[in-house]
Parts: structure tokens; sequence; C-alpha cells
């Protein structure tokens, strides 16, 4: 079998990788950036912009099944930037599997797409699709989920996986920006801090993808929630790590009402001044800390016959030794 994996580079791209690879696939991975050492390994390396429609069908070509994991993240941005890389790349990651005759397609989405800023505690696929968030990433990706899920049929089989703040070892985005803050002293509880979390390990999520890929003919044109299967409570969660790390705990609260009116500030600000980088805050990242998101992820029990690989005892163990370890890193790269 050989298979395309888009965003094949990334912390979750790289994991699907691996295990293809570990079932003597042969791997494909459309990029933007250069990655020599997946090369170095066999893996058929391409580079290009999932908004370059050409060099998608040139990637698409010839393989059998397409993982597509590359999108856009992040709580800020401008909408057009997001709608072109996660709703016209998708779109034409969907051309080019009709034009090379592919037959199967495995999509990462997320579950903010299905965001209604309320608490989201034990929730399933029932779930209406977003259509208004003040975030433009869950919108754009639940036209884009939308669009793979309708694109479904006997030529095309394609499934949805929702995997919820993927993290382990080797994330380079979710976990360090936190610990970063808490170091600097600029992080905060929002709300009352007693609200549960879904977490997904990303050995977890890439093995939730392969089963996907294995059941595909029984489950396609379904979307799936997946977790650890294991709900924490977010800022225990985090102070737990960080005293591990020998860093303070966070303890200073912020309501969430003064969250999401610092956040609306703040987008405001950003957008007339054109300043770089991100909000400290935004109103979705408020309502994102400060309330329940924890999943049923009964179906991908059921019906993927996915079961967590990496308990979170195992995934927290290693992830410590992956941060401390980094810190030392940068300890040693600092001037005299």
């Amino acid at each position: 079998m050989k298979a395309l994996v888009t965003g094949g580079g990334g912390f979750l791209g790289r994991a699907i990788v691996r295990r293809l690879r570990g079932r003597g696939c042969e791997v494909r991975i459309l990029a933007r950036s250069e990655y020599p050492d997946l090369a170095a390994g066999g893996v058929d390396c391409r580079r290009g912009d999932l908004g370059d429609a050409a060099a998608v069908r040139e990637a698409c070509a010839g393989v059998d099944a397409v993982f597509h994991v590359a999108a856009k993240a992040g709580i800020w941005g401008k909408y057009d930037e997001f709608f072109q890389a996660n709703v016209t790349g998708t779109q034409n990651v969907l051309d080019a599997c009709r034009s090379a005759g592919v037959r199967q397609l495995i999509y990462t989405s997320t579950p903010s797409v299905v965001y209604n800023g309320l608490p989201l505690a034990g929730a399933n696929e029932s779930l209406p699709l977003t259509g208004k968030c003040p975030c433009a990433y869950p919108v754009t990706k639940a036209e884009a989920e939308r669009r793979v899920l309708a694109a479904n049929d006997k030529n095309l089989k394609t499934v949805a996986l929702r995997p919820h703040l993927i993290w382990g070892a080797g994330d380079n985005h979710l976990v360090p920006r936190v610990v970063a803050r808490a170091r600097a002293g600029k992080l905060r509880i929002v709300g009352d801090g007693k609200n549960r979390v879904d977490l997904t390990h990303v050995e977890n999520a890439a093995h939730a993808h392969l089963c996907a890929f294995d059941r595909l003919d029984a489950v396609a044109g379904k979307a799936f929630f997946l977790s650890d299967d294991s709900p924490v409570a977010l800022w225990d969660w985090i102070n737990d790590l960080l005293k591990t790390l020998g860093i303070p705990p966070v303890t200073r609260h912020v309501g969430l009402g003064t969250a999401k009116f610092a956040g609306a500030g703040a987008e405001f600000f950003w957008k007339i001044l054109r300043l770089a980088g991100e909000p400290p805050m935004t109103r979705f990242a408020a309502v994102e800390l400060a309330k329940d998101h924890w999943f049923d992820i009964s179906a991908a029990k059921k019906e993927l016959g996915y079961a967590p690989v990496v308990s979170p005892e195992k995934g927290l163990s290693e992830l410590v030794e992956f941060l401390r370890a980094e810190n030392k890193s940068r300890r040693r790269q600092k001037p005299a």
C-alpha cells in the first residue's frame, strides 16, 4: 500500500508516517518545508502548499490512500488565510483524489468544529457543526469536514477524525507554550479552574487514524471524536506538570467574563494596529480555557475498534523527560 500524508513533517503527521512505515507501507508526504531525516528514512518527500492545486495533484498521483493532516491552526489570524489552507486546501485534496483515482481519504478534523460557546461534557457526534465562532480555525475546519464527508461515495471513501488537544513528547507547540508562559509568570487560571478537558496523546491519535483506515468501508461518511478516554481537570493537570518541572504552580485567577472582555479588546487592537503575533488572550481562547470540553468516544471505540495505546501516566513521564531535555539544550545554547 502506498499512502500520502499531508503535513507529514508535523507532530501528528510524523507519528502517522512512523506507523505506516512500521506496516511496511510506502509513504509520501506533502509539506511546505524540507525534512531530510524523513527522506533518509525512505519517505518520499514532496514540497508544496495545499493551496497549490497542481502540487497537490502531483502528490496524490499513484497513491492508494491519503491521510490529510495538514491545516492552518491557531487562535488568531486572517480569515482568508485560514480559508485558503483549511477549505481551499482540503478541496484541492478532494479534487486530486478524484482525478488520481485515490479510493481512501482519512481527514484530521478537530472537536472545535462543534464549538457553540457552551460547556461540552460527554458530548457526542450528534452535535451540529459550528457556523459562528470568534475564531476562524473552527469555522474553516467545520466547512472542510463538511466537504470531506459530503464527498464520500463508492469511489472515494472518506472519514473525519476529531482528536482533542494532541500532546506528547516531541510537541513543539501546545504544552511548550503553556510551560513558557508559566515560567514567565504570564499564565492565569481562567474561570473557577474546575473545568475538565480531553487530551489525546499523539500516538493514540496516530493509532486511531490507522484504525479508521482499516475499517474505512464500514465507517465511511462519518466523523468521530477521539481522546485518551480519561478527561483531566485542566488546571490541576497543568499545575502537576509544572510541579514536576520545578516551576511554581499557577494560582492567580481571572473570571471568564473578564478574560473574554480582555480578549475582545486585544483582538480589536491587534486588528486595527496590525500587530504581529497572537494577542495574549482572545474570546475563543477564554472559553476554551474556562469551560468543560470532553467527549463521549463510544463511537470510536465501537466502530473504529479504537482504544488508547499509550496511557496518560506513560505519556506524561515521556513528556516530562522531553521537556527537561529541551530545557537543558536551551540553557547550553545561551551565550555566557
